[in-house]
């Protein structure tokens, strides 16, 4: 099966310091790949290298996304070509209601591909469907992006973009920030409705209880920069037991 995303030696910096300190990094379609690690180990900083955010430096290695250099494409042209953040603090954005930044989104992706715009009518249709996958109030599609919404509504407003993008790499930087467990598990839902065949996520997070939810095929621990171990799902509960003590030190 060919990778759909390869990261190879991957060194990074943000204000002139070293974060990334050579991540190997491989995902085939199909697959769920969780990310655990302490605060400040460089989970938020791969995910922000992955889409390009321009306050972060690659300093050496490659990630090669679909057969493509993905470090050569601008942040705009990675979405376009299926790669989603989820973020863990989602922005507000004033006076752009959510169906016209979905729809602005998603004929901008159409337009990349060579595709029409989609028509009004499909377009709503297709909003009313994704909407119910992550349970968000219609009522919240009217409003500006995120404005007001609650901590909760965030997230599963985010989950709503990710459904309706189909993304075919999805990065989730820590969803599960601040969730009670119901909206926890609406989120969850969510994402493993959206799973398919050919396409994969990586779940960055601090704790076991998203990996209850989310089932991961794999498990890395990120430690100073690099990926000190990795294993089966079973990694993520003993973590969850023993800390991350005991991968700086394993004796």
């Amino acid at each position: 099966m060919e990778n759909l995303i390869e990261i190879k030696n991957l060194h990074a910096r943000i204000d002139g310091k070293e974060i990334l300190k050579g991540i190997n990094l491989t995902v085939k379609p199909g697959e769920v790949h969780a990310i655990m690690g302490p605060n400040g180990s460089g989970k938020s900083t791969l995910s922000n290298v992955l889409v390009g955010h321009p306050a972060y430096t690659v300093t050496e290695g490659e990630i090669i996304y679909k057969g493509k250099d993905l470090l050569s494409l601008s942040p705009e042209d990675r979405s376009h070509e299926g790669i989603f953040l989820s973020f863990q603090y989602p922005v507000e954005i004033s006076g752009v209601s959510m169906t016209n930044f979905m729809r602005a989104a998603i004929n901008a992706k159409r337009e990349y591909h060579g595709q029409p715009a989609m028509s009004a009518g499909d377009f709503l249709k297709m909003m009313r469907e994704k909407r119910a996958l992550v349970s968000l109030d219609s009522k919240l599609a009217n409003r500006s992006v995120n404005e007001g919404f609650s901590g909760g509504e965030k997230k599963r407003n985010e989950i709503f973009q990710m459904a309706m993008l189909e993304p075919t790499f999805s990065i989730l930087d820590e969803t599960d920030s601040g969730l009670d467990i119901d909206a926890l598990r609406i989120v969850a839902d969510g994402v493993n409705k959206l799973k398919r065949a050919d396409t994969s996520t990586l779940v960055i997070t601090h704790y076991q209880r998203l990996l209850d939810y989310i089932k991961p095929d794999i498990v890395h621990v990120l430690y100073n920069g690099q990926i000190v171990k990795t294993a089966g799902p079973e990694l993520a509960l003993e973590l969850e037991e023993r800390g991350y003590d005991w991968i700086k030190n394993p004796q």
